[in-house]
């Protein structure tokens, strides 16, 4: 009986292994590849401040009144710095939006912008 659970075992070891192998295969060589995401980029959690308005589609605020959010995906790079510099310095003056933008670095807001834009510019 204690064969059969060792096989068992090892079964499933090999079972798993193999998966592995599989998951780690490398792409063809034709795929281009992908412009860095918010990991490579160490953007993390300024990106989740982003994508929890900005990512849902129709979404509009409540505070500190009705507000229609824009999908930022796509934009360009200049006008997201911009938009994010005006925030921080009181130009424009949207509470949720100035809290989260004096938060950020001049290079902080350039990564994002390259980042919602498709990717760093050269």
């Amino acid at each position: 009986m204690s064969h059969y659970f060792l096989n068992l075992a090892l079964g499933a070891v090999l079972v798993l292994a193999g998966g592995t192998a599989l998951a780690q295969s490398k792409a063809p060589a034709s795929e281009k590849p992908a412009a860095p995401g918010v990991k490579e980029l160490g953007m993390e959690n300024a990106h989740a401040m982003c994508i929890g308005c900005h990512g849902i589609p129709g979404y509009k605020t409540a505070f500190p009144s009705t507000y229609h959010v824009p999908k930022i995906a796509g934009q360009q790079p200049g006008y997201i710095v911009a938009a994010l510099k005006a925030y921080k310095s009181g130009e424009r003056s949207h509470p949720s939006m100035r809290g989260i933008a004096t938060s950020l670095t001049d290079e902080d807001m350039k990564k994002l912008a390259d980042y919602y834009a498709g990717g760093p510019k050269k």
